[in-house]
C-alpha cells in the first residue's frame, strides 16, 4: 500500500524519485520498508534486479534470532563486514524473496548485489527452514543497488546493535552490538 500511494500519487512519485536519484543520498529499508522500497525499484536507480518479499513459505509469522553471513556487495551500510557472520532479529510474516523465474534468481545470485544469506550453525547458506526462517532462495535476504546508495533487508539490525539487546555475545563487544557498525558506515559514508 505504501508503495502504490507514492507510484499513483504523480508529486509524491516524483519527489521520491529525485531523492533517489541524488548522489548524496543513502536509504534504507528494513522489513516493511523493505517491501516498499521494493516495489518501488523502478525509481530506485541500480534496483532493477530486486526481487519482491511474499509470504513464509511457513504461512506463519516468524520471530526469533537467525544468523546471517555479510556477502561482498557495494552496500554503503556493509562496507568493511564481509563475511561476518552474526546474530540477528528476524519479525515478519512475509519476508520470503519472490524472483520472476529461474533466469531472474540467476541474474541476481551473478549481480553482485546480494547483501545478506541466512546461514546455518555451521556458516553454510542455507534454505533450510528454521535457520532460513522464510525460504528465501539461496538464503537471500538483503539486496543493494548498483551503487551501494539503497539497501534493503528483512532482518532487523536496529533491533540488535547495542550489546544488551541480544541473547548472547562474546565478551568482548562492549556497549556496542556488531550491528553499530552498519549504521556507523552510513554515518562515515555521508560524511
Amino acid at each position: 500500500g505504501w508503495a502504490k500511494s507514492i507510484l499513483f500519487n504523480e508529486g509524491a512519485r516524483e519527489q521520491f524519485q529525485r531523492f533517489f536519484e541524488r548522489g548524496d543520498t543513502l536509504s534504507l529499508g528494513v522489513c516493511n520498508g523493505c517491501q516498499m522500497m521494493s516495489n518501488l525499484r523502478e525509481l530506485i536507480p541500480g534496483a532493477d534486479l530486486w526481487p519482491r518479499f511474499v509470504r513464509n513459505r511457513s504461512e506463519r509469522f516468524e520471530a526469533r534470532f537467525s544468523l546471517v553471513e555479510v556477502q561482498d556487495s557495494p552496500s554503503a551500510f556493509f562496507a568493511g563486514m564481509v563475511g561476518s557472520v552474526m546474530p540477528i532479529a528476524v519479525s515478519h510474516g512475509e519476508g520470503r524473496v519472490e524472483v520472476r523465474d529461474a533466469a531472474h534468481l540467476a541474474a541476481l545470485q551473478a549481480s553482485g548485489l546480494v547483501g545478506l544469506r541466512f546461514v546455518d550453525n555451521r556458516g553454510q547458506v542455507t534454505e533450510q527452514y528454521p535457520a532460513n526462517p522464510n525460504g528465501s532462495p539461496d538464503g537471500i535476504t538483503a539486496v543493494t543497488t548498483t551503487d551501494g546508495r539503497a539497501t534493503i533487508m528483512m532482518p532487523h539490525p536496529e533491533r540488535v546493535f547495542r550489546t544488551v539487546a541480544n541473547s548472547w555475545h562474546p565478551d568482548n563487544w562492549g556497549e556496542d552490538g556488531a550491528w553499530m557498525r552498519m549504521f556507523r558506515n552510513a554515518r562515515v559514508r555521508l560524511g
